[in-house]
């Protein structure tokens, strides 16, 4: 399995933090209901990550209304052996 970094992006007015927050809550998630958000600190996204098989498998656990704002990224470890390695950069 591959760990990612799910960040949803929403609209900076109250009523559409609310809106999201809400959803995320409402998911029943356990990923969803422990997103960290940066609506506080004028950052509106929510972030959480997981462990899962596949970049569209992420995508199946944000709710689908969000879907669309939603970035996926693959989170890796390097060692510096990794430095040498022709498939470090995409």
């Amino acid at each position: 399995m591959s760990k990612y970094l799910i960040e949803v992006h929403h609209g900076e007015d109250k009523l559409a933090c609310e809106h999201t927050v809400a959803i995320f809550l409402s998911s029943g998630s356990h990923f969803l209901t422990n997103a960290d958000w940066g609506c506080r600190d004028g950052e509106h996204k929510a972030w959480f990550i997981l462990e899962i098989e596949s970049r569209e498998a992420a995508l199946q656990i944000v709710p689908p209304a969000l879907r669309k704002d939603t970035k996926i990224i693959q989170l890796n470890k390097f060692l510096p052996k990794d430095i040498e390695n022709p498939t470090l950069h995409r």
